[in-house]
């Protein structure tokens, strides 16, 4: 409790928690209101098919967080004995968040702060972690208490991002390292873990840091606005060991923190390539958009123009050319997206490919610079972009490998506006994939994997095929949470029998190509249910207390 009386302020990692969630009635009255998607919901369920049930009145009534089912009981504490017997010294943080470290004791460090417990069982987990010598630092799940006798939230965290981390600090207080590794290190005092653990992924790569998927621990941790400023000295210094020193590290309101790395000049071209076929009342929108609401001043736009033949569109493609605005690509026959996209991209000019969906409005105009900071870095591959849906619901935060029965859109169906679980929604993070909807690459690498499968992915999973191609020769793909625009997801389509067999074909091809991946996204925790929208509920039978190896 604080001062005032109030409860205390949510972390800034787990501001997701404190967004408000709507009840049984007003769940029920949006079902109400929409009665003919509401009965195939009701077949679906009086006929056994839970799960279609469930999905579709996840989409009905939008995603929201639920920790209470089932509810969380937390382990009971490890005995200090047992810390010791693994030779694991615990250290905590002083009141001002500082840590001292010496040169002697166990070969173990545990940081910790006040108010945490540690889980029964986490002693011989971290010692079994650290078995393996090139693990310099282990961190795992935990369960947080905002309030006295609150309910539990469980914070399973990702493996270990770089990126993901210097913009949110998911990590908590509680990270067992190895003591040599840390020896002379001067921690930055309120980020201390944060600080430690960009160090040894500096000095020793990201490999050495690895998450433990189980339950550590459990309790209370407070952040001040003194946290945030901890966090930023963190990151400026990890930028400066980075080499990339002097980088604007700009915090949010949310205390999600920016990284505006410096542009080359002249700025490079960006050639945004859109596809279409009529659909006037879609294409206008996205193309004004990309021409009114982006403010990258060297750009092109490509319409690669598969057979339209409605004499508005025709006429609106007249007046862009006349003025100069955009380019048109004729691309006839059967509509393929991938062999369509790959056609223009080798016609583009510029140094960085926009791929655009007709139905994608942008919002804000930053929202393409955000993205070639990103897409100019060379580790960097595809670059996406936080979408919106028609009815203001995350229609991609991501794409998240084996979940839905193959693959989804991170955070689908949650609040435009939501944070997202530790902050993913508004963060810079790697993930597995990005809709390519919204998809910025520098040419050079498009081209050095071949770009789209078009024989294989004609539709479907080109995206998905591309970005898991671009990871496999050390491109990351990242997820950009401050790039946000508008996508009516499919809303250009047609289905028909033809479509179904030509999806079920290219199931079964991204199974066979990429199966294992499949079976567990790297960026996802396997505590969740995967057959719902991704970080909606628990697995079932989840207790954090599964045997776990580090990832």
């Amino acid at each position: 409790m604080s001062d005032d009386g109030l409860p205390p302020a949510w972390p800034d990692a787990l501001l997701f928690a404190a967004e408000p969630v709507p009840g049984r009635l007003a769940r029920l009255a949006r079902v109400l209101r929409h009665p003919k998607r509401a009965l195939p919901i009701l077949s679906a369920r009086l006929s056994g098919r839970r799960l279609r049930a469930a999905q579709a009145f996840v989409a009905l009534v939008g995603a929201h967080h639920h920790w209470d089912r089932p509810r969380i009981v937390p382990p009971p504490s490890e005995p200090h004995a047992a810390l010791a017997a693994a030779g694991i010294e615990r250290v905590v943080t002083d009141a001002t968040g500082a840590i001292r470290i010496t040169a002697d004791g166990p070969p173990i460090v545990l940081l910790t702060s006040d108010g945490q417990h540690i889980a029964a069982g986490a002693a011989a987990a971290i010692a079994a972690a650290f078995a393996d010598p090139d693990r310099h630092a282990i961190y795992g799940d935990a369960l947080f208490s905002h309030a006295a006798h609150g309910p539990w939230l469980p914070l399973l965290r990702p493996a270990f991002d770089r990126d993901y981390l210097r913009t949110v600090d998911y990590l908590g207080p509680v990270i067992a390292l190895r003591r040599a590794s840390v020896i002379g290190l001067d921690a930055v005092p309120g980020a201390a873990a944060l600080d430690l653990t960009l160090a040894i992924a500096h000095r020793f790569g990201p490999g050495a840091v690895r998450h433990l998927p189980r339950l550590l621990s459990f309790g209370r941790f407070d952040e001040t606005g003194e946290g945030r400023t901890a966090r930023r000295d963190a990151v400026r210094r990890d930028l400066e060991r980075a080499g990339e020193g002097g980088t604007p590290v700009l915090v949010g309101q949310d205390g999600v923190i920016r990284l505006d790395r410096p542009l080359p000049e002249p700025r490079p071209l960006v050639s945004l390539i859109v596809p279409t076929r009529d659909r006037l009342d879609l294409l206008r929108p996205c193309i004004e958009s990309l021409r009114h609401r982006s403010d990258w001043p060297a750009k092109e736009i490509l319409i690669c123009d598969n057979d339209s033949r409605d004499p508005e569109t025709l006429a609106y493609f007249r007046t862009l050319e006349a003025e100069g605005a955009a380019r048109v690509v004729a691309c006839p026959g059967p509509f393929d997206f991938a062999a369509i996209n790959n056609r223009v991209a080798a016609q583009a000019r510029g140094r960085l490919l926009a791929f655009i969906n007709n139905d994608v409005e942008a919002e804000a105009p930053d929202w393409l610079e955000r993205m070639i900071r990103e897409a100019l870095r060379p580790e960097i591959g595809a670059v996406g972009a936080r979408l919106v849906d028609g009815e203001g619901r995350i229609q991609h935060g991501g794409i998240v490998l084996g979940t839905g029965g193959l693959v989804t859109h991170g955070h689908r169906h949650f609040a435009g506006d939501a944070a997202g679980y530790l902050g993913a929604l508004r963060a810079t993070r790697s993930v597995s994939a990005v809709t390519a909807a919204c998809l910025v690459i520098e040419a050079d690498k498009f081209s050095r994997v071949g770009g789209f499968d078009a024989s294989t992915f004609a539709i479907d999973f080109n995206d998905v095929d591309l970005c898991l191609r671009l990871n496999a020769v050390g491109l990351r793909t990242l997820y950009v949470g401050g790039a946000r625009l508008h996508h009516r997801e499919s809303a250009s389509r047609r289905p028909s029998p033809a479509a179904a067999a030509r999806h079920r074909a290219e199931v079964e091809a991204l199974k066979k190509r990429w199966g294992p991946l499949l079976a567990q996204d790297p960026h996802y925790h396997p505590g969740f249910d995967p057959d719902l929208s991704t970080h909606l509920r628990l697995r079932r039978g989840w207790t954090g207390l599964e045997p776990a190896e580090p990832r």
